[in-house]
């Protein structure tokens, strides 16, 4: 029996595929992306979808469901204090737990940034509500490299479960990762990203040539030996990663280390990544495709769960709270 979910703050679908390979069946999605929103039915074509505000949407349909999941944006915390928080129409977190009360799923799974884990008594305050009615388990902060995805990227979950019902967190591996050589090679995968890499003229040095920033842009180099760093939604132009092909790098950041001055111009034997080679770093499956412009497919990767890390959750979920449900209801009949 497949278990039912709906996707609030969807995105092109990162969380949904990854649920779904754990059983989960999606019904819904919202988000207000038109671009993620027509992403998320080529993928999903038997849900119903709502590109638009969440506030608009009637969720009575949806009560009975057994999961709810969605990564709800959260504004800009400041020091400055919580007080803005609550009067800020960027921050989502307080709708989703709204959501959630009105449709009482048997479970959620909240996806957020892992720094909203440093604003304790805001996030205690707004989840306040769902702890009359759920067992919270978390914050967990997760590394999707630790889950098989070729990328090191940190992400916050929270879980809540309506019934009673211990729940343990998937124990990923944090020393076999999967490095980025494993999905991307010398020849571009898609169309090609023109973007050039330019030296910059007062580069950044750190003690590893992977880090720090030598060129201009947000882009950074891949060590194709290991997971590749965090695939970002402002990716497009010199904002994206790329790949040394010429190994050039660690021999320019040995040169600086020296005392070399910056060179000028353009880096030779190096390309960005391509939407469609971000899209695997991310684990999406190589058939998925992006609607849109090319900034808006390449925001849409960067806006994602990885599917890897929301299948290991959906398992967890899985094994240890519906099939407990099932058997209890069995001993029960």
């Amino acid at each position: 029996m497949k278990h039912t979910s709906i996707d609030l703050f969807s995105g092109a679908g990162g969380l949904s595929l990854g649920l779904e390979c754990a059983g989960f069946e999606s019904l819904f999605a919202v988000d207000t992306d038109a671009d993620a929103i027509e992403t998320y039915q080529s993928v999903f074509p038997d849900a119903k979808v709502h590109n638009g505000d969440i506030r608009d949407v009637d969720f009575r349909e949806w009560r009975g469901i057994d999961l709810i999941a969605g990564g709800p944006p959260c504004q800009p915390f400041s020091i400055g204090g919580l007080r803005r928080a609550w009067d800020d129409h960027r921050d989502m977190l307080p709708e989703f737990v709204r959501v959630v009360r009105e449709v009482q799923p048997r479970a959620f799974i909240m996806e957020n940034v892992p720094g909203l884990v440093s604003f304790s008594s805001y996030l205690a305050t707004v989840m306040a509500p769902l702890s009359e009615l759920y067992r919270i388990f978390g914050p967990q902060v997760f590394n999707a490299a630790d889950y098989g995805v070729p990328q090191s990227r940190r992400r916050m979950i929270i879980v809540g479960i309506r019934d009673a019902i211990a729940f343990r967190f998937p124990e990923g591996d944090h020393t076999l990762h999967v490095p980025a050589g494993t999905v991307l090679t010398s020849e571009p995968l898609g169309r090609p990203n023109p973007s050039k890499i330019v030296f910059a003229r007062n580069p950044d040095l750190r003690p590893n040539p992977y880090h720090g920033q030598l060129f201009n842009g947000g882009g950074r180099p891949i060590d194709l030996k290991r997971p590749a760093p965090t695939i970002l939604a402002s990716a497009g132009g010199n904002k994206t990663h790329f790949l040394d092909l010429e190994d050039r790098v660690p021999r320019y950041h040995r040169y600086l280390a020296l005392g070399g001055a910056p060179y000028r111009g353009e880096l030779s034997g190096a390309r960005r990544l391509t939407v469609a080679e971000s899209a695997a770093l991310q684990s999406f499956p190589p058939q998925v495709q992006f609607a849109g412009r090319t900034s808006s497919q390449y925001r849409q990767v960067g806006n994602a769960v990885p599917p890897k890390v929301a299948q290991a959750i959906g398992n967890s979920l899985m094994e240890q709270v519906f099939s407990q449900s099932v058997r209890r209801k069995r001993v029960a009949a």
